[in-house]
């Protein structure tokens, strides 16, 4: 089991992680890999975090279902990039093909709560905060006049305007989009109206079109600050990409708001905080210049 592991993370490295940062030891990035890993942590220091369980027998996440109640998440116990990731999961039929999915990815997967609510990257580093992201799905915002179809070509039109192709992706107009439409009961062809959002994709993540935001940072409470950096220490890494999600967003105070931080990333894509579609692009690399990690513990083994 062992040497299939390390076969599939080498093949997930190289295939999946090209523009993630490589700063922390070997021993951290080992201590952050899992979703478990990182739920453990969390518990250990009181940080907010979803109720969850690993699994390799399906039957175990349908009892945590009978327990906990829907939505859920569904996702790989180790995997990048949101890939295989399913959620809200709101019933047992979502439920049976989310697992099957998920464990496409990786044998043993994770079952957790999930909180309606903003989603963020935060990158951390011993020196602070140096960048936060909230992230979308793929979505177009009607005028009244345009299809879901002419929107998306327009969306896709100012991204590549915008160079953010190197890192983003188009929206596509394939069976994923119009199956995902077909269950708000909409099509390509549907007109949504004035400033109506419509979702294309469920998931965050780039590949299927979503899109990231730059968040000043001296928008965030001190307490927030606070938090993440408790986050930091608690992993005893030089960098971090915490996922967080909380109910109201990152500039109310965390004791204020319902919020569950999912996992920590020891290696941050840290090129999408380059391409944001909204905002400003973070200036890391004066903050990454101070990070000193010798070479031989960055090289890159399981």
């Amino acid at each position: 089991m062992k040497l299939i592991k390390q076969l599939i993370y080498k093949w997930i490295s190289n295939k999946f992680m090209d523009g993630c940062s490589n700063y922390n030891s070997l021993e951290v990035r080992r201590g952050c890999r899992s979703k478990k890993q990182a739920r453990d942590k969390f518990a250990a220091g009181d940080i907010p975090h979803a109720q969850g369980t690993i699994f390799f027998n399906p039957f175990t996440a349908i009892k945590f279902a009978k327990e906990h109640g829907f939505p859920l998440v569904i996702k790989p116990n180790v995997s990048g990039f949101s890939r295989g990731s399913h959620f809200p999961i709101r019933n047992n039929k979502e439920l049976w093909r989310a697992i099957f999915l998920a464990k496409l990815w990786w044998p043993t997967t994770v079952v957790e709560q999930y909180l309606q609510g903003k989603n963020y990257r935060v990158v951390i580093t011993k020196a602070g905060v140096i960048s936060v992201l909230q992230r979308y799905p793929a979505f177009v915002k009607g005028d009244g006049v345009n299809t879901i179809s002419a929107l998306i070509e327009s969306e896709n039109a100012t991204r590549e305007k915008m160079g953010l192709y190197p890192c983003n992706n188009p929206i596509s107009q394939g069976q994923q989009t119009v199956n995902y439409l077909s269950k708000q009961g909409l099509s390509l062809s549907s007109v949504p109206g004035d400033q109506q959002q419509v979702e294309l994709f469920y998931r965050i993540s780039l590949a299927p079109g979503g899109v990231v935001e730059t968040i000043q940072r001296d928008l965030i409470p001190a307490y927030n600050h606070k938090l993440f950096a408790k986050v930091l220490d608690l992993f005893d890494a030089e960098i971090l990409g915490i996922d967080v999600i909380m109910e109201q967003g990152i500039e109310h105070d965390a004791r204020e708001q319902k919020l569950i931080f999912l996992e920590v990333n020891s290696r941050p894509y840290l090129k999408m905080h380059n391409y944001p579609r909204y905002g400003e692009a973070d200036d890391l690399s004066e903050h990454l210049g101070l990070i000193s990690v010798a070479t031989n513990q960055q090289a890159d083994i399981f």
